[in-house]
Formats: structure tokens, C-alpha cells, sequence
């Protein structure tokens, strides 16, 4: 425990006075400070204007990163026929109809993207309490409820990242790897931040991108300049 704790002494003791950065140097400074036993991954916070508990005022969406997560998602897919032979195709980890379900109620949850055809809503619902609390349940509006399960399976396997504003008003997303290069998770960074800038619910009133902030998975953070992240 000593170790881990001189560890973040260190990297604490790194960022110390140091805010408002570029994403050039945010990430810099993030992959020389990154110091654990494995490939960390870098994560993105943003503080937002709004209040999520109004209808008119949530943030959801969709964004593929142009670089990647570095991440292997695993990828299940509610399809029946031609849809079904469709997903396994396009490299699907886990296809299936009632079959999944009863696997999912079972409480075995082996993938971290669900799809599913509009036809198999009815079915997919009764798993809302069980997908929903995880994220996972199929949304048409982040393309994973569709009959082109080709395109959306690729997608989810290709460094496609969801994302969706808590209650407090922030969303946090996995962007990258730490070992990426610099100009790299920089075009992520600007591609996630882009993506929820766009995002931008009618409701929402005032300032809408209030903080920016980039860590790693085991290290401190650091807010970055809102005009290096948008590109404004």
C-alpha cells in the first residue's frame, strides 16, 4: 500500500498548480504521469449547464472516435434469421432471441454493447431493469435499436462510445489509451467534446460546456482550456 500511495504522491505532486491547460499538454502531462502495471485509459469529465431531472434538458449520444478506445468491446445482439446470421457476420460476440434473455435474467451479463432489431423491443423490454441501471439497453437514438445490424455492430467494434449526462450534469467517457500517442487522444479528445457539444438539449439555458477535465484511469485530473477543447 505504501507503494501505491508514494506513487500518487508523485503524480499529485506533478500536477500541482497546474490548470486551464491545452489538450496538447493535458495529455502530455497525463501519459508522463501514468505510472501503473497496465495500459490506463485516459477519461474525459465534462461539467455541464444542465439539469438532467428535466426531460428537455438530457444529453445523450453517440460518437465515434477517430482514433479508437483501445478497448475490446464485446458486442450482443437480440436478432432472429437473416438479422441474426447478419450480426455473427460482422463479428458479434453473443446473437440471440429468448435464448439471451433468459441468460441475461439469469444475471450473466458478458457483453458491454447491446443491440437489437426493432422487432425484438417487445422483448428486450422486460430486461429494462436489468440493462437499463447498466446502460445497456438498446436506444434507437444512439443507433443501437436498427435493422442495420452490420453497420451498428462494426461500429460498437470500431471505437464507437456512448455517452449520457448523470444526475449531477456531468458525462465521463473512456477516450483512449494512455499509450496512444499524444496527437492521437488529442483528435479524440476534441471528437468526444465536439460530439456533446452538438448534443446541445433546447432546454438547456446559459453556459452549456462549463469544465473540461482529463485523467487517467489510476491519476489525478486536470481542466483543460474550453477553447483548446472545442477548437474555438
Amino acid at each position: 500500500m505504501a507503494k501505491v500511495a508514494k506513487r500518487t504522491a508523485v503524480a499529485r505532486a506533478a500536477f500541482e498548480g497546474k490548470d486551464l491547460l491545452s489538450v496538447e499538454a493535458a495529455v502530455a502531462l497525463i501519459k508522463t504521469a501514468a505510472s501503473a502495471k497496465f495500459d490506463e485509459t485516459l477519461e474525459i469529465a465534462l461539467n455541464l449547464g444542465v439539469d438532467p431531472r428535466h426531460a428537455d434538458q438530457m444529453v445523450r449520444g453517440v460518437v465515434t472516435l477517430p482514433n479508437g478506445t483501445g478497448k475490446t468491446v464485446r458486442v450482443a445482439v437480440f436478432a432472429r434469421g437473416p438479422k441474426a446470421d447478419e450480426a455473427k457476420a460482422a463479428g458479434a460476440d453473443i446473437v440471440g432471441a429468448e435464448d439471451l434473455m433468459e441468460t441475461i435474467q439469469s444475471g450473466k451479463i458478458e457483453f458491454d454493447r447491446c443491440i437489437a432489431t426493432p422487432d425484438m423491443m417487445p422483448l428486450v423490454g422486460r430486461l429494462g431493469k436489468i440493462l437499463g441501471p447498466r446502460n445497456l439497453m438498446p436506444n434507437p437514438k444512439v443507433g443501437t435499436v436498427t435493422m442495420d445490424v452490420k453497420s451498428a455492430v462494426e461500429a460498437a467494434k470500431g471505437g464507437e462510445v456512448q455517452f449520457k449526462v448523470e444526475k449531477a450534469g456531468v458525462i465521463h467517457g473512456g477516450i483512449g489509451k494512455v499509450s496512444f500517442g499524444e496527437a492521437a487522444l488529442a483528435e479524440n479528445v476534441r471528437a468526444f467534446v465536439d460530439a456533446v457539444s452538438k448534443a446541445k438539449p433546447a432546454g438547456a439555458k446559459g453556459a452549456y460546456l462549463k469544465k473540461v477535465s482529463l485523467s487517467s484511469t489510476m491519476g489525478p485530473g486536470v481542466s483543460v482550456d474550453l477553447t483548446s477543447a472545442t477548437g474555438n
